[in-house]
């Protein structure tokens, strides 16, 4: 003769019958669904000593229930995610709404999807496009403008300074002169094409020239010493007079040497006289 087994809560026989044991208790199943039932955190109604109960957390549902808060995915046999608002979402609905969104179209820019990054930013790739253009950039060099991207090309058509001498635009580095912008290999001496960027140079009607060629091709003799006037080192002044130039210092007269520059003066032939000296000759 067995012993007799009563449920803890309504005193019913139990044997022969279903019964749940809860926390070392025999309890009749209707009691349990009553009494003892965990509550669904989902469609708030208590988990049946019949049906299916998954937890996580201290928080319960019946199999059916324990969806995707966003797409309803059944997730009782599939990765899942708890979030901090106490919602279970599945892997893919879950990276939607926390992944990083694209700067051009605003939609999610889902792990492991090909995108780029900029300054804290990102693109889908096929979203990261010329503002000009509109062609995607993909792994090319580009350049911005503002908030604006472009690339390369479209920059450089739009934006880039275009060489004075060379009328193609400059993309990297370049010299200024007499604000006209040009290509330091463009820069170069009119007669032996020497480039002149971080050199001596002088011009001549519009054209540049190196020291050389600028002595030798380009500058006025000095009536006095018969060397050029370049208008370097000793030669910066220079005296004019009838077709005639002089470095300053070879101004002075034939007969006493006297400087006249800034001076009264008598020209007799191709020599120059003080006044007191033309006197005398």
């Amino acid at each position: 003769m067995t012993d007799r087994m009563d449920c803890f809560y309504c005193r019913d026989n139990l044997q022969g019958k279903k019964y749940v044991t809860k926390e070392s208790k025999h309890v009749c199943v209707r009691c349990f669904d009553k009494l003892c039932a965990n509550t669904c955190a989902e469609c708030r109604r208590p988990i049946g000593a019949d049906a299916k109960e998954l937890n996580h957390k201290n928080r319960h549902w019946h199999e059916d229930c324990f969806r995707c808060a966003k797409c309803y995915k059944p997730l009782a046999n599939e990765p899942f995610c708890a979030r901090d608002d106490g919602k279970i979402m599945c892997g893919k609905c879950n990276s939607r709404e926390d992944g990083a969104r694209c700067q051009a179209c605003y939609k999610v820019v889902m792990p492991g999807t090909q995108n780029v990054e900029y300054k804290n930013k990102v693109w889908h790739e096929e979203c990261f496009t010329c503002f000009d253009c509109k062609q995607p950039i993909g792994s090319k060099s580009f350049l911005t403008k503002g908030d604006d991207i472009y690339c390369a090309p479209c920059h450089e058509k739009k934006f880039a300074k275009h060489c004075f001498g060379c009328k193609e635009a400059i993309t990297t580095g370049g010299i200024s002169y007499q604000n006209q912008p040009w290509h330091s290999d463009c820069f170069v001496c009119r007669t032996c094409k020497k480039a002149l960027a971080g050199t001596s140079f002088t011009s001549h009607e519009d054209a540049v020239y190196c020291v050389d060629c600028y002595k030798t091709s380009v500058a006025k003799k000095c009536n006095g010493c018969q060397n050029p006037i370049t208008g370097f080192g000793r030669g910066t002044n220079v005296v004019n007079y009838e077709g005639h130039s002089w470095h300053e210092y070879c101004f002075n007269c034939k007969k006493c040497s006297l400087s006249l520059a800034n001076k009264r003066f008598v020209i007799n032939g191709e020599d120059v006289y003080c006044p007191d000296c033309a006197k005398k000759l």
